[in-house]
């Protein structure tokens, strides 16, 4: 049976942390941050975990089944 692959844009995307929870960054921060107000921008500056329910699909593109 041959080996399963990691999908490489997980990778780039998805860190595991010591408990085996999976962390993530938040979405919007890249780009047009001109209209975004600073408390905004602040809050999407900081990591966080992943929810429950997206929890098995990112697992499976990790390969951590």
């Amino acid at each position: 049976m041959p080996k399963v692959k990691t999908k490489a844009a997980a990778k780039k995307r998805f860190v595991l942390t010591g408990t085996g929870k999976i962390k993530r960054q938040h979405a919007y921060h890249s780009h047009i941050l001109t209209k975004k107000t600073k408390k905004q921008k602040r809050n999407l500056d900081h990591s966080t975990i992943v929810v429950k329910a997206n929890r098995k699909q990112v697992r499976d593109c990790l390969c951590l089944r």
